[in-house]
C-alpha cells in the first residue's frame, strides 16, 4: 500500500488519464491492450483510474504498444507541446526490404524522432526497375504521396497511375501498390501514411 505523500506524488503525473487518452486515440478497448500488452484488462482498469500505480516494467510494456517514451507518462504538463526535428544528416537510409532484391525504392523516416506521431513521414528514392519486378505490398490506413523530382509509375490494385513532379496522390494504403521509376534521373517523394 503506498503512502499518501507517494500516492499523491505520483497520481499528480495524471498516468491513468494519459494511459486512457492513448487508447481511445487509437479505438482501442482494453481487452484489446491487454492482448497486445500481455498485462489482464482488469489490472489496466485500475491503472486507468488511477487505483493502482504500475511499475516501470509494466508501464514500459504499455508504452511500447502505443509506440511512446516511458517520457509521455511522467510529464506533468498538461499542456506540453507535440515538436520533434529530425535533422538531415541524423536521417538513415534504408532499402524497402532487407533482402535487397528487386528493391523498387529506399527510404528515410522524416519524423523518427516524434514521440505520439499520428502519421509517419518518409522521404522515398525510387529506383529503376525492368517492368513487372516492382513488388506490391499493402498497409493499414491511408497514403498520401508527392512527387518532388522525377516520373514515377504506381500501381493501385489493377490501375495504373503515372506521376510527374508536383503530382501528388492519396489512396487506401490497405489495397496492393508498388512503386517504379520512370525517369532516367533520380525519382524522389515525401510519403505520408496514417493507420
Amino acid at each position: 500500500m503506498l503512502s499518501d505523500t507517494l500516492a499523491k506524488g505520483l497520481g499528480r503525473y495524471a498516468i491513468g488519464e494519459k494511459l486512457r487518452a492513448l487508447r481511445l486515440r487509437k479505438k482501442m478497448g482494453l481487452v484489446e491492450l491487454s492482448r497486445h500488452s500481455g498485462l489482464s484488462a482488469a489490472m489496466l482498469s485500475k491503472v486507468e483510474r488511477g487505483r493502482l500505480f504500475p511499475t516501470l516494467p509494466t508501464l514500459l510494456r504499455i508504452a511500447l504498444v502505443f509506440s511512446v517514451g516511458l517520457e509521455y507518462f511522467f510529464s506533468d504538463d498538461p499542456k506540453r507541446r507535440v515538436l520533434a526535428i529530425v535533422r538531415k544528416s541524423d536521417r538513415k537510409r534504408f532499402p524497402e526490404r532487407p533482402d535487397g532484391r528487386d528493391i523498387s525504392f529506399e527510404f528515410e523516416s522524416l519524423d523518427f524522432s516524434a514521440v505520439e506521431r499520428k502519421l509517419n513521414a518518409y522521404y522515398a528514392e525510387f529506383r529503376p526497375l525492368p517492368p513487372g519486378k516492382a513488388r506490391p505490398h499493402h498497409h493499414a490506413g491511408v497514403e498520401f504521396l508527392s512527387v518532388l523530382r522525377g516520373t514515377l509509375q504506381m500501381l493501385i490494385g489493377s490501375e495504373e497511375h503515372v506521376l510527374e513532379s508536383g503530382d501528388s496522390i492519396y489512396f487506401d494504403s490497405s489495397v496492393p501498390h508498388s512503386y517504379r521509376r520512370l525517369s532516367q534521373k533520380g525519382c524522389g517523394a515525401i510519403v505520408i501514411t496514417t493507420t
